[in-house]
């Protein structure tokens, strides 16, 4: 007998960790198997029935996947970001596409074996967005899933493309085969603004500056922002991320009208965002000093998200708007961690 999980690529990030928690305080749910290149942290592994040790281009690796588990849903966080993307672009996608490609296959042979369709659950980024120029930015109004996709980042490339693989197999999967079948794939994508954690170190994503800013000043370290004080991208408080990510896994799929989704909580310039901080922590050095290519990059990417289709559609809805996320969440929990 095949042991029945769900599946978690990646999960040694704040997502993962977060997705574990919730998922193993939930009943009647599937143990939950990790497949990390790094393992998981210690501290984690009392949560989950199994770590595997390896990488997603390992196809021998996923061929046990296949023969040694019953596979109910496959949350594929396993990514090479934003920033080391840029650096390494064959080795991105790579990772970010040839790794995806590999882990719909698994849920592939999964579905074909059970009869059961696979949850195929992907968190994509507003890196999947290329605004043409600033006026445009500043003249539009919240942009929806399908506007501005051109664009400028290999990670924001191999997201959107993803993106349509994602559709491509669960509604064209082999269409001019001579006896066509569905795929079995049933996959859902977030597409999700800047991530603001409390409890993880940033580590360089392009939209690191808000992060960076509270931790910097938390610690009583100078921060030079790498934008402008008038750079605006959305953003979302991590924990919203999570329940964000359980709640379209658990949604109906009659009810969904779209593979891809945007979620949102709140914009605001990196000026705003500075004045918050210096706000909590009256002795924070805050200065500006915009880096020219990563301000290129974050000034292609919406200052604000339409996420009307997910509370159309499954009634999404953040739990920390702009007050709550910095006062509730992230100055609390950062000024306690360096206390």
């Amino acid at each position: 007998m095949r042991t029945k999980v769900i599946l978690i690529t990646g999960a040694n990030g704040e997502v993962g960790h977060g997705l574990i928690e919730q998922l193993s305080s939930m009943k009647n749910m599937p143990a939950v198997l990790v497949l990390d290149i790094r393992g998981l942290e210690p501290a984690m592994k009392s949560k989950v029935g199994e770590v595997l040790v390896g990488d997603i281009l390992d196809t021998r690796l996923l061929g046990t996947l296949i023969s040694e588990y019953e596979i109910d849903t496959i949350y594929h966080l396993a990514a090479l970001l934003s920033t080391h993307s840029e650096f390494r672009p064959e080795a991105a996608h790579r990772v970010n596409v040839q790794g995806t490609v590999n882990l719909l296959e698994v849920a592939i042979e999964q579905a074909r074996i059970s009869g059961r369709p696979v949850k195929f659950i992907f968190p994509s980024s507003v890196a999947a967005y290329g605004m043409p120029d600033l006026e445009t930015k500043k003249k539009a109004p919240p942009v929806s899933e399908d506007q501005f996709t051109m664009p400028t980042t290999m990670y924001g490339c191999n997201k959107l493309y993803c993106e349509h693989l994602g559709r491509y197999y669960t509604h064209y999967y082999r269409q001019l085969a001579d006896a066509p079948q569905r795929s079995g794939i049933d996959f859902r994508s977030l597409r999700f603004p800047g991530l603001i954690s409390a409890t993880t170190l940033p580590t360089g994503g392009t939209s690191d500056y808000g992060p960076e800013m509270l931790h910097a000043a938390a610690k009583g370290a100078p921060y030079a922002c790498f934008v402008r004080p008038d750079t605006e991208i959305p953003f979302m408080a991590m924990p919203d991320a999570i329940r964000a990510l359980l709640e379209l896994a658990a949604a109906p799929r009659e009810t969904l009208s779209r593979t891809v989704y945007n979620v949102t909580s709140f914009s605001l310039p990196a000026g705003e965002i500075a004045d918050l901080v210096r706000a909590a922590f009256p002795s924070a050095e805050i200065t500006f000093d915009p880096h020219p290519q990563r301000q290129g990059i974050v000034d292609t990417w919406p200052a604000q998200m339409d996420d009307s289709a997910a509370r159309r559609d499954w009634g999404w809805q953040p739990h920390y708007d702009l007050q709550r996320a910095f006062h509730e969440y992230l100055i609390p929990t950062i000024r306690q961690r360096y206390a």
